[in-house]
């Protein structure tokens, strides 16, 4: 069963922010039926005033779809919904209009009655414009929306029975109170915006970062095998040449071809163990700036000197799969790694918060092949999503120090396969 709040723990940032925004774009809509709507009971008749409210529902409704789908446009899942904003823009003048006339001319007091009017009036422009606006292009349509609205309502004022200057102040009103919720719904969609930039920035970064050690590893093998492999190509042709012409030299040549190939492989062993069998603190270094450049912080502690090379190339190898789970798995906004060397054992720790699948990470295959190493040396790991938490994970690796290594095992092995 599910936790109270964990499908909002589980979201990634963009698509909480996304989930706040529509919420709060939606919620205009409420206020048209719930602050709006009451507001002509009492100085109309019961039968009109119903249906009044009934408008304000049925355009609320209007705008919660304009909003939705303008913000599916603005995300790049659907075209501009031209039409739709256009018809809600005509609904909402022809609705704030016939409210006026109504409300003005069907008053159970004639002084309250104008001042709800022009509250309806202006409350209805209001929450159209907040509506509207992510279904806008460009900013001069949203400006133009609101001296448009401002300078219909001053229009339609007049002929509605209000005189000059309350028709003035109306419009002014309009104007200053469509312009705030066509800032804070314009501001919503550009926030929202700026967060899906910002992560699709971030896992970019995480892929240069994978990039360049990627092209390191390439250079390296590049350096060790590209001028071995040249000379042992130029021997076996003099080798070919001596053979043709019967000269006993040519074993000679080849002898030397098989000395160089033995110590290209030798070498390619070393560059390769230089990889499987990671240096801690180097590992350590890594991840800090590889989760820094992805934007999420990371603190280190603990001292990573001065361990044997079998329980340093063990927790090496914790620390690069526990980095890839962060920046693979959840949200995180920080992450914390620290190592304590105790008089019989060293303990790594990996803390993150912001985990978001808990079973995909205690259960993939890169955590059980951890336990198989750290088993080799007598080790023990540990991940899960910390009880009493907020979706923070944590991974704990114990290494004893007196632990038996495999590091030589493993040597011959890779030198069996290889050779």
């Amino acid at each position: 069963m599910r936790r109270p709040g964990a499908w909002w723990r589980g979201k990634s940032t963009p698509a909480k922010v996304e989930t706040y925004t529509r919420w709060s774009l939606q919620s205009f809509g409420l206020v048209e039926i719930f602050w709006l709507g009451p507001l002509a009971f009492g100085e109309v008749p019961a039968a009109l005033a119903w249906t009044l409210l009934l408008a304000l529902c049925a355009h609320a409704v209007l705008g919660a779809v304009t909003t939705s789908k303008a913000l599916d446009w603005t995300r790049g899942r659907r075209e501009q919904p031209v039409r739709l904003v256009i018809a809600y823009g005509v609904a909402t003048a022809a609705i704030s209009v016939g409210t006026l006339g109504v409300m003005l001319r069907v008053p159970a007091d004639e002084e309250a009655g104008t001042r709800t009017a022009l509250v309806l009036f202006v409350g209805i422009l209001m929450v159209g414009a907040g509506c509207a606006t992510p279904g806008l292009r460009t900013r001069r349509r949203v400006i133009g929306a609101a001296l448009g609205a401002s300078l219909g309502a001053g229009a339609a004022s007049v002929p509605s029975g209000l005189p000059a200057p309350a028709a003035l102040i109306t419009a002014a009103t309009v104007l200053f109170t469509t312009a705030i919720f066509a800032l804070t719904a314009g501001f919503s969609v550009w926030l929202l915006n700026a967060v899906h930039e910002l992560d699709e920035a971030r896992e970019t970064r995480a892929r240069l970062a994978v990039a360049e050690e990627r092209l390191r590893f390439g250079r390296d093998l590049h350096d060790v095998m590209g001028r071995n492999l040249a000379v042992i190509a130029l021997k076996s042709e003099l080798a070919v040449q001596l053979t043709r012409r019967g000269r006993p030299e040519a074993v000679d040549q080849m002898t030397e071809v098989q000395r160089i190939a033995q110590e290209s492989q030798k070498e390619v062993r070393e560059v390769v163990r230089g990889y499987r069998e990671a240096d801690l603190a180097a590992e350590l270094a890594g991840a800090q700036g590889v989760l820094t450049a992805a934007g999420i912080s990371c603190d280190v502690a603990g001292p990573a000197a001065e361990l044997p090379g079998p329980v340093q190339s063990a927790l090496g190898w914790v620390v690069r799969e526990a980095t890839t789970n962060v920046l693979r798995h959840g949200d995180a906004r920080r992450c914390d790694i620290g190592v304590r060397t105790g008089p019989d054992a060293v303990v790594l720790s990996v803390e993150n918060d912001g985990a978001g699948s808990p079973g995909a990470l205690s259960g993939g295959s890169g955590l059980a092949g951890l336990r198989e190493r750290l088993a080799e040396v007598d080790g023990t790991l540990e991940a899960g999503v910390v009880a009493d938490t907020d979706g923070v994970f944590r991974v704990v690796a114990e290494v004893p120090l007196a632990g038996r290594t495999v590091g030589p095992r493993r040597d011959a092995a890779y030198e069996r396969s290889a050779g």
